[in-house]
Formats: C-alpha cells, sequence, structure tokens
C-alpha cells in the first residue's frame, strides 16, 4: 500500500501543479487588459503545454478577442488542437462588432467546411455580420441553414433574423420572419417597429405598436424612441404627446436616448417651447440632446436662442461635431448674421480641426447670398476643395438672380448645375432667368425649349398641413389608454 501510495504521489503533485498552473493563467487572464500583457500569458500558455487545453484556450481566445481581433484570429489559426465551439463563437462574434463584419461570415464557412456543427449562439452572430455586411444574399442562405439545423424557433436567432432582415431593408422579408415566430418578446415587436421606420413606413410602425399592446406586451424604452421617431417624421404630434403622456403615466424614467426622442418630435412638430420644457429637464444630456435643441430653435426662427445654446453647450466641455456646426451656420445664415458665422466656420477649422464639409460650405455661400454679399458667396465657391452641389448652385444662382447683379456671373456654374440635375424644371427656369439678367435672350428661349422638349415642368411650392383626428392616431390613443 504504502509503495503504491508512493508511486502515485509524484503523479498527485504534478496533477496539482498543472491545477494551480491553469488557475493561475485564468486569473491572469481576468487582469490582462492590454495586448502587451496578453503576448506574455500567451508565452507562457505555449511554454507549458496549455494551448493543448481546450478550456483554458477558449477563455484566452474569448479575452484577446475583445482587445486585438487580429492576435486573436493568429492564435486561433495556430492552435495545436481542434478549437472548441466557444472559441469559434468568441471570434466570430469579435468580427460581428468589428469593421470587418464579412469575416465572420467567412469564418463561418471555414466552420462548416471543418465539420464543427454550430449552436444556438452562432447563429446569431453570423447573422448580426450579415445584416452589417448589407450583404442580402449571405442573410437569405444563413436563414436556410438556419431553418435546415432547426434553429429558427429560437427566440433569439428569431429577433436577430428580424433585425437582419430590416438592416438589409428588407422590412416585408423581416415582417414574414415576425409572423412566423411562436413565441415574440419586447425585443421581437421593438425590432419590427423600428425596422418599419427605418424602412420609412411609419403608419406600419404605429399599427403594429397597437397590436403589440392588444397583446399585453408592454413597450420598453427602446420601443418608444422608436415610435417618437415614426411620429416625428410624420410630424403626428397627436400620437406624439400620447407616448409622452404614457411614458409619465408609466413612471418610465427619461434616459439620454428617450428624452432626446421626445424633445426632437416636439421640435419637428412646431412646438418649440415644449421641446425646450424636455430639454431644462433632462438630467443628462449628450451632444445629440443639445445640437437637435440648436436645429430647433435656429428653424423656428430662434436664432439668438441656438447661438447661446451652443455657446452654452461648449461652456459645459462638450465638443461640438460637424452636425453642431452645420445647425449653427445655418442659424447665423437664416438670422443674417454674416459675421458671426465668418466666427464659427474659423473656429470649426482652426480650434476644432474640423475639415469643412459640403453642408458647412453651402451655409456659408446661402449666409453670404442672403446678405447680398455675391462676391464673397463666389469666392467661397471658387475655393471648395469639392465641386458645388446643386443646392449650392442654386443657392448662388437664385441669389445673383434676385439681387439683378449677373456683370461677371460664371457661365461654367450655369451648366454645372444643369448637368448635375439635367431633369429638374426648377434648374432651366432659374438659369434662363440669369440668362435673361445677363441679356442673352437666346440662351434663355433655348432653355425654355429645352425645358419644353423633355417634358419638364417647374414643380409649384407645397405645404403640409396636419388634420387631427385620422383613424391611426384615435387607434393608437386607444391603445395607449
Amino acid at each position: 500500500m504504502e509503495t503504491l501510495v508512493n508511486g502515485l504521489w509524484p503523479h498527485y503533485i504534478k496533477l496539482n501543479s498543472n491545477v494551480m498552473m491553469s488557475r493561475q493563467i485564468q486569473i491572469l487572464l481576468q487582469r490582462s487588459k492590454t495586448t502587451t500583457h496578453l503576448l506574455q500569458l500567451h508565452s507562457l500558455i505555449l511554454k507549458t503545454a496549455k494551448d493543448h487545453n481546450p478550456d483554458l484556450i477558449s477563455q484566452f481566445i474569448f479575452s484577446i478577442s475583445s482587445v486585438s481581433i487580429e492576435f486573436a484570429r493568429l492564435v486561433f489559426d495556430r492552435l495545436p488542437i481542434r478549437a472548441p465551439i466557444f472559441a469559434w463563437n468568441s471570434i466570430i462574434r469579435a468580427y460581428t462588432k468589428s469593421s470587418v463584419p464579412i469575416e465572420a461570415v467567412k469564418l463561418f464557412s471555414q466552420m462548416q467546411r471543418v465539420g464543427l456543427k454550430p449552436d444556438n449562439f452562432t447563429y446569431p452572430f453570423v447573422v448580426k455580420a450579415c445584416g452589417r455586411s448589407l450583404v442580402v444574399g449571405a442573410g437569405g442562405a444563413m436563414h436556410s441553414i438556419i431553418v435546415k439545423a432547426g434553429f429558427d424557433s429560437d427566440r433569439y436567432v428569431g429577433n436577430t433574423l428580424l433585425r437582419m432582415y430590416a438592416n438589409l431593408n428588407a422590412v416585408g422579408l423581416a415582417r414574414r420572419v415576425f409572423n412566423e415566430m411562436t413565441v415574440r418578446d419586447v425585443v421581437s415587436w421593438s425590432s419590427m417597429i423600428a425596422g418599419y421606420v427605418a424602412c420609412n413606413c411609419q403608419a406600419d410602425a404605429l399599427m403594429v405598436f397597437r397590436h403589440m399592446m392588444l397583446a399585453n406586451e408592454k413597450p420598453n424604452s427602446v420601443t418608444l424612441v422608436s415610435l417618437l421617431s415614426a411620429c416625428t417624421r410624420l410630424l403626428n404630434i397627436g400620437v406624439g404627446e400620447s407616448i409622452h403622456s404614457y411614458i409619465i403615466v408609466n413612471c418610465i424614467g427619461l434616459d439620454v436616448a428617450l428624452g432626446t426622442a421626445i424633445l426632437e418630435m416636439y421640435s419637428k412638430c412646431g412646438h418649440i417651447e415644449k421641446a425646450l420644457k424636455v430639454f431644462n429637464s433632462l438630467t443628462e444630456k449628450n451632444l445629440q440632446s443639445w445640437t437637435i435643441m440648436i436645429s430647433g430653435l435656429a428653424d423656428h426662427s430662434h436664432g439668438e436662442d441656438a447661438i447661446s445654446l451652443f455657446t452654452q453647450m461648449e461652456q459645459t466641455g462638450l465638443q461640438p461635431d460637424s452636425m453642431s456646426f452645420s445647425e449653427i451656420l445655418s442659424a447665423c445664415s437664416h438670422l443674417g448674421l454674416v459675421d458671426e458665422g465668418q466666427t464659427f466656420f474659423s473656429q470649426m477649422v482652426k480650434i476644432y480641426n474640423i475639415r469643412p464639409t459640403m453642408e458647412h460650405y453651402g451655409c456659408m455661400v446661402d449666409m453670404f447670398a442672403r446678405a447680398g454679399m455675391i462676391e464673397e458667396a463666389y469666392e467661397i465657391i471658387k475655393n471648395m476643395p469639392m465641386e458645388p452641389n446643386s443646392v449650392i448652385l442654386r443657392s448662388f444662382i437664385g441669389a445673383c438672380r434676385n439681387d439683378g447683379r449677373v456683370f461677371g456671373f460664371d457661365e461654367n456654374l450655369r451648366r454645372l448645375l444643369l448637368e448635375i440635375e439635367p431633369d429638374l424644371g426648377a434648374n432651366y427656369v432659374l438659369a434662363s432667368g440669369v440668362s435673361s439678367l445677363s441679356g442673352c435672350w437666346n440662351e434663355a428661349a433655348d432653355l425654355r425649349v429645352s425645358m419644353k422638349e423633355k417634358g419638364l415642368k417647374k414643380v409649384p411650392g407645397w405645404s403640409r398641413v396636419e388634420v387631427s383626428g385620422s383613424h391611426t392616431e384615435e387607434t393608437i390613443e386607444e391603445a395607449l389608454s
């Protein structure tokens, strides 16, 4: 007996040592957050031959995939053993979140070639990758594979398929997946609503929400953000206010996303005072919240308040982005605040190192043109690093016509406008007007004839009037009550 124990003791010591080493590596894995540390840990794993341990190597790849997908893939491809399913899922998941999600789809194909069977975690990752890659064919193929494997009844897989089709603007296929789901949760309903909103089917989104309420499924913050977005696009203040009331009555906390969605709805629908009240009530605001409020004030003739709010935003420590400057430059343009606009443009470039976009240049051209500073507007167009678009050209040419100052007018700009949008009747009318002011009557007549031959007409202006009491609004309000 003693001989037996003595003979087994070295093996016990070795086994215990291996267990201790594995535990130490696991502890180090939890603490390692940089590539340098993980490289050192990888060396230790290789020296101790722990790369043959499926559980440990799975944990290692899971840890490094969130730090460096390139390093994780290098380790994964050089494993001396067949990689466990958990390791495959970790790499696929990391690729799905990366800038190259298509690599997740490719890795899934490799997984099939080696004969490894995917599980209910694998499919959602690959489906997400298809949606992010905007590859409709791959997404449809994945759907077929999922059905054949019998995972289409999995609620999590179904929700991911639904979101994928919505991301691919295939809202009809998304609805088919939704209708075939035997069990739906709040994620299912929210994804379907968001899909309709993304595909500009706002009325359908509101109707799905009504069915959601009839099914006694309570909406969450994500659902309500999508609904408010639908109301904003429809300019449906009635339903929007009903949703806001629902949020208040049910004591749903206003996080940044939900609060911003409410103030945007009020702002876009013209209720700027209510939007400002919501904005001031938010305990937490992000750059989007400030930008939307600044835009709302600027769009509703509160330009000075917009400028004041922009300054206040900077004082809070938030750094304005390209969109923020677009809104404030637009406000300066509509207010005729040329000096302030020039200051903001200079500040954007020199202080915040933001490269001006077409939209920024457009605001500057419009600002100078509105102020009758035609030469300054022309200088902006000449010095732009890109070719002006039709919006800038119409703004400038229209200003020249309205101001009656066509001396030295650049005919190339007029020709460029007609080249960019050859099928828009308003462009021919505008170009013809400038030619007439220049005394080029033959050119003006030719433009009119060309317009007639092409069957083009100048589309008359129109306004949108909201009519309350619509069937959709009544049914949504009934559902919310």
